[in-house]
């Protein structure tokens, strides 16, 4: 592995860590406002990543660092994966399934949060001259008109935006138990919410829910991606 190699390797590590910590201390933060305090006893209202990798260290450190290798010994493009967890009572949510709604919604409001952030530093970048459109890859939307940190800075960007709406995204979608099964809750009346609630803890229909996310956002989250970039490029 030569040096390139594993300094994208860094800064995809870097950027999915601070995504994935953003992601779970915004549920965390809004299962507190809502009266559930589990995740604060845990310490995972944080941007802190020490809390969140000590509950999820294989989802958080094996896995990308495997899939990053594993990528690259294939001779494909460099990618991570990873995720996280945040703790909540489940009584408390059954109990409130509106309040447990906006916590399900809170992680991927993040994850947009940052997107759009990561985005306007690049629309700022673009039209100082500092950056140039890049090839609509994850990790170089943008790429440095300069060598050196200034190429590092365009990456982080890059891999912060396009990582960031492809978790927004994904967690978005409706199938159990990513948080768009959650979000349900806030379209439909408290009894029903509690019904779907129940209904969705069934093991079987929560495997077939990740599996069904993971076949629907390959065809989804390319045209997500390339209005985002035209967004980016518009007037340049």
């Amino acid at each position: 592995m030569d040096t390139d190699v594993l300094a994208l390797g860094i800064v995809w590590y870097a950027v999915l860590l601070l995504s994935l910590t953003v992601h779970e201390a915004a549920h965390a933060w809004a299962a507190l406002r809502g009266g559930d305090p589990t995740a604060h006893h845990d310490g995972q209202v944080s941007l802190d990543p020490c809390p969140h990798v000590r509950r999820e260290p294989f989802g958080t450190v094996f896995v990308p660092i495997f899939f990053y290798l594993w990528s690259v010994l294939q001779g494909r493009p460099p990618w991570m994966i990873g995720w996280a967890s945040t703790p909540y009572d489940p009584a408390w949510a059954f109990i409130h399934p509106r309040r447990a709604g906006w916590m399900a919604l809170a992680g991927p409001a993040s994850n947009f949060l940052l997107a759009a952030l990561a985005g306007l530093a690049i629309r700022i970048g673009l039209a100082t001259g500092s950056l140039e459109p890049g090839y609509r890859a994850l990790e170089s939307v943008a790429i440095a008109t300069t060598p050196g940190l200034a190429a590092t800075v365009a990456t982080f960007l890059s891999l912060l935006f396009s990582l960031n709406l492809l978790l927004g995204v994904f967690n978005l979608l409706p199938f159990p138990p990513l948080d768009g099964a959650g979000v349900l809750n806030l379209f439909v009346s408290e009894p029903r919410a509690q019904r779907l609630m129940h209904w969705m803890t069934q093991p079987a229909l929560r495997y077939g829910g990740f599996l069904a996310a993971w076949f629907a956002i390959r065809p989804l989250f390319g045209p997500v991606f390339d209005h985002a970039c035209d967004w980016l490029y518009a007037g340049i």
